[in-house]
């Protein structure tokens, strides 16, 4: 492969990238904050770095194909709705760490289960983030390839913080479920209507 950052446009398209990412990384750490606080500390830190390792692959194999994906109708629309199944279980769990508190847990169970959250929800969410960074860094896979694995990483250290602060003040996971929601329903909603404009 070759490099590609040097070139002119290279540091720009670099500095695109991470802006892209940045701005909509939000929504992402909150959702792997909110998983990794389901779990027992110890096991936090697995959670969140296999969940970032994963969501590193799936953002570069995406946008590798992000061209491709632009031309899929409904795509939006089923990410939408795998959100919001990911939104149920959060939930779920959110009610039943109230009940059961810290006792009673299967690290390992807690552990799968939050990863698998994790992975559902980037790859629903980071339809709209990965078209865009691709069509920022354009022939730069180069520039790609690294804007992506940095943003993840911000995104890993700002959802340790928000896991932290959701054990503390649990109140808070409600928030986070709402975000995540309004999330869901707004992919829900465009899809749905670039759905109906391709039928009519």
């Amino acid at each position: 492969m070759h490099l590609t950052l040097l070139d002119p446009g290279g540091l720009f398209a670099l500095a695109q990238v991470l802006m892209i990412d940045l701005v909509l990384a939000g929504d992402n750490a909150v959702v792997i904050g909110l998983a990794a606080a389901r779990v027992p500390v110890n096991m936090r830190r697995k959670v969140v770095l296999w969940g970032l390792v994963a969501a590193v692959v799936l953002r570069i194999g995406l946008a590798t194909v992000a061209v491709q994906l632009m031309a899929i109708i409904g795509l939006t629309l089923a990410g939408g709705i795998l959100l919001l199944w990911v939104c149920w279980r959060m939930w779920r769990d959110i009610r039943q760490g109230e009940e059961k508190d810290a006792h009673g847990i299967d690290p390992n169970a807690s552990m799968r289960q939050a990863i698998l959250q994790i992975l559902v929800a980037d790859v629903s969410m980071s339809l709209d983030n990965v078209l865009g960074v691709a069509g920022a860094a354009r022939d730069h896979l180069d520039v790609l390839i690294i804007g992506l694995i940095l943003s993840v990483a911000l995104m890993g250290a700002a959802a340790n913080v928000i896991a932290r602060l959701l054990h503390r003040y649990r109140w808070i996971s409600y928030v986070g479920l709402l975000i995540v929601l309004y999330v869901a329903l707004s992919m829900i909603w465009e899809g749905g209507h670039r759905v109906a404009a391709a039928v009519t």
